[in-house]
């Protein structure tokens, strides 16, 4: 058994495994399949919201999609199963062009890695249980809210808690780079100064844009309290939803 610190250093450096690929320059860009079918979905909905659908129509889409805590916290002890769909479907939702236009660039920043590692279908299933829990967080410090939740920053702050737990490690496999496994400990994780900085940098500011939102036109369909719900279910979720890979096992000597 290594000292602490030399665990620390042991689980922070990893052998680059050989690049794979016919040579060359490499793209800029190597997002995964099914992060750019997620970051189309997405666009797709808001191109449909914004540039299809009339204002009415609009409306009518927002109330049947977007997660309005209020729907079930007055139900008279039946809930639409469609309804319920709604703890999904939120996430596909943006408000504003900034909104989506934030959201997609971290998607890409932090799915890549985490679909790399994990692959498509865990991927997806990573997405829904993240933007569920999300979505219960919200619910469940705002029941009686008529505002409606949509964004998918919920489900893209549980990607960054999966990323702490890998200690943000990350190693060239094949043309594309992936998070480096395997799953850290929560005591290790915690010991790890960038992931340290990270998380409580990125606390404070959740924390902060939420005390100091003033409820206008872009804090009206996000929830800070999501984001922290996202993450809390990515950080201890993701030892669920790993896919060992081959040289996890030079971490574990």
């Amino acid at each position: 058994m290594l000292p602490k610190d030399k665990r620390e250093q042991h689980f922070m450096s990893i052998p680059q495994p050989e690049m794979r690929g016919t040579g060359g320059r490499e793209p800029i860009f190597n997002i995964p399949g099914v992060v750019i079918a997620l970051i189309g979905l997405c666009v797709a909905v808001y191109v449909y919201q914004n540039y299809i659908l009339s204002e009415r129509q609009d409306f009518e889409f927002m109330m049947n999609f977007a997660l309005i805590p209020a729907r079930f916290s007055m139900a008279s002890g039946f809930v639409d199963p469609a309804v319920i769909f709604t703890f999904i479907s939120y996430s596909f939702m943006h408000g504003s062009f900034a909104h989506i236009a934030v959201n997609m660039i971290w998607l890409a920043a932090f799915g890549s890695p985490l679909a790399g590692r994990i692959g498509a279908v865990r991927m997806i299933l990573f997405w829904v249980f993240t933007s569920v829990v999300a979505g219960l967080t919200h619910y469940a410090l705002h029941p009686e809210s008529l505002s409606p939740l949509v964004g998918a920053s919920g489900a893209i702050s549980g990607m960054m808690g999966a990323a702490a737990r890998y200690g943000f490690r990350r190693v060239g496999y094949g043309r594309r780079s992936e998070f480096a496994g395997p799953v850290l400990p929560i005591g290790l994780t915690l010991t790890l100064k960038p992931v340290l900085i990270f998380v409580g940098v990125w606390f404070l500011i959740n924390i902060v844009t939420g005390l100091y939102s003033t409820g206008g036109a872009d804090f009206s369909s996000i929830a800070w309290e999501a984001h922290i719900g996202g993450f809390i279910a990515g950080f201890f979720g993701i030892p669920l939803m790993d896919r060992p890979r081959s040289y996890d096992a030079v971490l574990r000597r």
